[in-house]
């Protein structure tokens, strides 16, 4: 007799709590959000980090680094670094220790809207897309094709969408221009027209830098605003691993500071190839790198905002492949957070790639793996966090649609248990048991703290197996596809205005069209 009525009334609660979760939080509401509070999660003992340190230390000023550009050489032979007769440049104990106090430990990377704005200091984290895949992930063929400007685009219309991708770094490379200073500045119109939030990316010659930061004065209403609030950042790998400074990537870094955009120091050794195979003496490889890229970054210009982008990648050693998705991989990237914590500067390492090659379990599992560990372990940049598949081969937007929705779930670990009089809930227990119906479900605690305190999926499905049947069965990856195709149907929000864009394309050649 009271079956329909209870019905009515289960029902009548669900579509009221959907509409609550389709309202938007204030931000300070929000159960996860940009810059949550990581370091919890410690692999690194005190003494151990000691030890990394220490060992880094000896490392530069014993083993040093090689080919260092000649103005490369002028300005750390100028701060106190020693060029030896077999061309190596040595850093001196004392001297990483002062160009560590000189080093801005604040930085605030920018996007074109400040809503997006990102501050990196302590173990605030931040997940973003990163890489220079070559090729595409078709989900639907099961293929792979090479990857274009297009494709480059969309994934930064794509982000744009997405609340838990906080930043775009280039996922992949446009290989349908070959011109590589047009690919380059094509790079930055794609990116900085598909979304608001900071950008990063990378130039092939130090040339090109001048005629990017053109381009970006242009987009920024003049070159007094671009400086005031660069939203973009180079990312450079200035050494070639081990320990060799990369001489074109270095000027391309030197330009870079003169235009006052922000760098990450990258270096990505491979363990049991260019770095060593254990993780202990692959972290501290990439330390010392890292210490020589921050020397140098001020020596050309003291507190110049430089993120520490240790990025060590793992080797399966049976094969010489990448394993990037491997536990080893995840504890690599929380070991470098602790050390970027330890050194008390803003860090950025890789996690949340794949070596599968597609979105399927394998891939869940290593991308969900060292995204947990990197945000627990306070990483503040977490670089090719969704997306990224093939061991950096391949990138795949319904991916990075996906990995939304993981990171989201990454996000709130790190936000981790909140302990308070409220949430011990001995209130509750005692309404609830002495004078209540025996359950939580529609209490006003619970409804009350059910937006602020859960994470809720976009696509992933929590359904009943009898309801999901009766929803056709849907299917991850189809709606991952129609999200995107929903995403790139609409205007890109991003887009430049029209009198802007139509100077910049006067200026340079724009391979998107209009």
């Amino acid at each position: 007799m009271n079956q329909p009525a209870r019905s009515s009334a289960r029902s009548g609660g669900r579509a009221a709590r959907r509409a609550a979760r389709a309202t938007a939080l204030p931000d300070h509401l929000r159960p996860v959000r940009p810059g949550l509070e990581g370091g919890t999660y410690k692999p690194l003992s005190d003494h151990d980090l000691q030890r990394i340190h220490s060992a880094a230390l000896t490392a530069l000023e014993q083993i040093g680094l090689a080919d260092a550009p000649d103005s490369g050489v002028a300005c750390l032979t100028g701060v106190g670094a020693i060029q030896g007769e077999d061309g190596r440049i040595r850093f001196p104990r004392a001297l990483v220790e002062d160009m560590l106090a000189k080093a801005n430990r604040s930085i605030t990377l920018c996007g074109r809207d400040p809503k997006s704005d990102m501050e990196l200091t302590g173990a605030r984290v931040h997940f973003g897309t990163a890489g220079a895949a070559v090729h595409m992930v078709d989900t639907d063929g099961r293929d792979y094709r090479e990857s274009t400007l297009q494709d480059l685009h969309d994934a930064a219309r794509i982000t744009d969408q997405l609340d838990n991708i906080h930043f775009l770094q280039r996922p992949m490379v446009a290989r349908d221009i070959t011109d590589n200073r047009e690919m380059d500045l094509n790079t930055v119109y794609a990116c900085c027209s598909g979304t608001t939030k900071h950008i990063g990316t990378s130039f092939t010659d130090p040339d090109y830098v001048a005629d990017a930061l053109e381009m970006l004065h242009m987009i920024a209403g003049g070159e007094d605003k671009w400086r005031e609030r660069p939203f973009m950042s180079n990312s450079n790998c200035f050494v070639v691993p081990p320990m060799k400074f990369a001489t074109e990537s270095c000027q391309v870094m030197e330009a870079c500071i003169r235009g006052g955009m922000p760098v990450l120091l990258l270096s990505a050794g491979m363990a049991g190839a260019t770095a060593p195979s254990t993780i202990a003496g692959a972290i501290v490889q990439a330390v010392a790198e890292c210490l020589a890229g921050l020397v140098y970054v001020n020596a050309v210009k003291p507190g110049h905002p430089a993120i520490f982008g240790t990025w060590p990648f793992g080797l399966d050693l049976r094969t010489g492949a990448m394993s990037i998705g491997s536990g080893e991989q995840a504890l690599l990237t929380a070991g470098c957070g602790q050390m970027h914590q330890f050194y008390g500067i803003p860090g950025g390492s890789a996690a949340g790639a794949s070596d599968s090659k597609l979105p399927d379990m394998q891939a869940g599992w290593e991308q969900m793996c060292s995204n947990v560990t990197a945000g627990l372990s306070g990483v503040n940049m977490v670089y090719e966090a969704a997306g990224m598949h093939a061991s950096l081969l391949g990138f795949c937007h319904e991916s990075l649609i996906l990995g939304d929705d993981l990171i989201g779930q990454a996000l709130r670990c790190v936000r981790g248990i909140e302990v308070s009089d409220e949430t011990l809930a001995l209130d509750q227990m005692a309404e609830v048991c002495l004078n209540g119906e025996g359950h939580y479900l529609g209490t006003g605690q619970t409804l009350g703290r059910m937006l602020a305190d859960h994470v809720y999926p976009t696509l992933g499905d929590r359904t009943s197996p009898k309801e999901w049947a009766e929803m056709g069965k849907p299917d991850l990856l189809k709606n991952a596809r129609a999200r995107k195709e929903q995403i790139l149907s609409q205007r890109a929000p991003a887009r430049l205005d029209p009198v802007t864009d139509a100077a910049i394309r006067d200026r340079f050649t724009i391979y998107l069209s209009a």
